[in-house]
């Protein structure tokens, strides 16, 4: 049974899944936009907000905070120096999620999310 479970598992381990949604954060905060399924998508875009949210204060323990999760220097610095004042007025909502189509391969929702012009 699956109660009090919130999210997809993504046939993966805990730490797998936490390694997949690093690195897609870390590529959504370098290139403003990436196209992933749309699963993947769908919980990354929580995982981003929050750490935008955290860029928003740009206090020190917010760094380190975000710094758990993006691992590179240039990213987080990005992060902080650029995405976070970008959206210093706005409340939520850092995201948009594009449904682009079917993957030709094996058929897959592929989704494209990017980060909306604050």
């Amino acid at each position: 049974m699956r109660h009090r479970k919130a999210g997809r598992q993504l046939r993966r381990t805990s730490e797998q899944k936490l390694a997949l949604m690093r690195n897609l954060a870390t590529s959504l905060i370098e290139h403003g936009a990436i196209e992933t399924t749309e699963a993947k998508a769908k919980e990354l875009r929580p995982f981003v907000e929050k750490l935008i949210t955290k860029a928003k204060t740009g206090t020190l323990h917010a760094r380190r905070l975000a710094v758990r999760h993006i691992h590179k220097r240039a990213a987080a610095d990005k992060l902080f120096q650029e995405i976070g004042p970008q959206y210093a007025t706005r409340n939520g909502g850092y995201t948009r999620i594009l449904k682009t189509g079917h993957r030709k391969g094996d058929g897959a929702d592929m989704a494209r999310i990017e980060l909306i012009e604050g």
